[in-house]
């Protein structure tokens, strides 16, 4: 799914303003340590799993609806690793809206599904090792998340 309709309601009356976006951040990670991303299809950019809390749901239950849409997985939730915000996490999307974004970062595990992408959002999923990840194209949100959540640059 896209842009929720209680933003893109939103976003028709206050066009590309800056807008404070609830999100949340799944960091499914496997025995070995590697962490899954996904490959966002607008930006062809790694990213962790997730997206906007939709009005009256919880982040927990964000974080599972996320990685069920962007990588076809059942997640365990295993805790908050973080509460992120400030000037690193602002984005502006290629339409103009920007959006100033406090994420919830949690520590997850898959327990069921492959991870599969969705072909809406995501193109590709796959699970990284820590040191594979330096190197991969993220958009500068995530990377901040990821080196503030797990020190990684």
């Amino acid at each position: 799914m896209g842009i929720s309709p209680y933003i893109a309601a939103l976003r028709r009356s206050i066009g590309t303003t800056l807008l404070l976006v609830p999100c949340v951040s799944v960091l499914p990670r496997d025995p070995d340590g590697r962490l899954l991303l996904v490959r966002h299809r607008e930006t062809g950019l790694w990213a962790t799993i997730g997206g906007a809390i939709e009005p009256d749901e919880s982040p927990e239950a964000a974080a599972r609806r996320e990685a069920l849409e962007e990588a076809s997985v059942e997640v365990e939730l295993r805790g908050i690793l973080a509460a992120l915000g400030g000037p690193g996490y602002r984005i502006t999307y290629s339409n103009g809206d920007q959006v100033s974004c406090v994420c919830v970062a949690f520590d997850a595990i898959v327990v069921s599904g492959s991870p599969t992408p969705d072909h809406d959002e995501t193109t590709e999923v796959r699970w990284f090792a820590p040191a594979e990840i330096g190197a991969l194209e993220i958009g500068d949100l995530n990377r901040n998340l990821l080196r503030d959540v797990l020190a990684l640059d």
